[in-house]
């Protein structure tokens, strides 16, 4: 398939809550095998369509050690989180250059149309967890930065302003 390229940060559309997915299409299966080649690539854990200009709820994770074990999620939304928290060190190939040390949940559960077309819902726990909320994110417009307190954003911003020149 394709690799392809990311929205810069500022970009509105990183901003923009994406759009429902009414039923998986060969269309749709094609989204996914791109974001799958650019997950790869980055490399990373995982890819929400918005990152690459693509409006609608889709989803690819794979934190398997192994590779190749990439889910497929559209419309996902987290039904249970746990009370248990996890930190983990988040970046974005949207903000090149930084990252920052995020609290979120050790395990959530989650439900969403599966790559056949069939709703799902999947417990996720550790570094999965981690990525599908921080895909779910993006799905609504939000950055993994927004968790942070305004003076630690604000500093990484800087950051990524001067790694960026």
């Amino acid at each position: 398939m394709t690799v392809r390229p990311f929205l810069p940060w500022p970009d509105r559309r990183l901003r923009t809550a994406a759009a429902p997915v009414a039923a998986i299409t060969d269309d749709i299966r094609r989204i996914w095998a791109d974001m799958i080649d650019t997950m790869e690539a980055m490399p990373g854990v995982g890819l929400a369509a918005p990152q690459i200009g693509v409006m609608l709820r889709l989803a690819v994770v794979d934190a398997s050690e192994t590779r190749g074990q990439a889910l497929r999620l559209a419309n996902p939304e987290i039904l249970h989180a746990s009370i248990e928290n996890r930190a983990h060190d988040e970046a974005s190939p949207n903000l090149p250059g930084v990252s920052a040390r995020i609290d979120r949940p050790r395990a959530v559960t989650v439900r969403f149309l599966n790559a056949e077309g069939e709703m799902e819902e999947r417990d996720f726990v550790g570094l999965w967890a981690t990525s599908v909320q921080h895909q779910i994110d993006h799905l609504n417009g939000r950055m993994y930065f927004d968790r942070l307190s305004k003076t630690r954003r604000d500093m990484l911003l800087r950051r990524a302003a001067k790694a960026a020149r």
